[in-house]
């Protein structure tokens, strides 16, 4: 067997109105709600799942939790702009720019927190890096 692609991942959240906020706004992701009212980020080809703590759907990952989550996000807008556009949605930097390894190669990155703490890591894929 092989793995093609991922179609979603699933958030544990505190506050699942403001995590829809945050994403949408600072990530242009559309906000989908589905099921019986249940809501997903969409963004490309996938999207994430969002569950409020304490009312997860079985079956879930066993240690479930707001904040646990380290996601790397790749966008064609050059870093220098997804930068100017953090600082204009009042997010903060931790760290970057940073060379790092994406799945397809070199990568550029920067790193930011969600509402819950969760590592966001947004990066783009480098032309003829070495």
């Amino acid at each position: 067997m092989q793995v093609d692609k991922i179609d979603h991942i699933v958030l544990t959240v505190h506050d699942i109105e403001a995590t829809c906020e945050f994403y949408s706004r600072v990530f242009s992701m559309q906000v989908i709600t589905f099921g019986n009212g249940r809501k997903a980020l969409l963004f490309g080809e996938q999207k994430i799942n969002l569950h409020e703590v304490g009312k997860e759907l079985e079956p879930k990952a066993l240690n479930s939790a707001p904040g646990s989550g380290d996601i790397c996000f790749i966008t064609d807008i050059p870093l220098q702009r997804v930068i100017d556009h953090m600082s204009s949605c009042g997010v903060e930097i931790l760290e970057g720019p940073a060379r790092k390894t994406g799945a397809r190669g070199p990568i550029e990155s920067i790193y930011v927190r969600d509402p819950d703490g969760n590592l966001i890591e947004i990066s783009n894929y480098l032309v003829n890096a070495a």
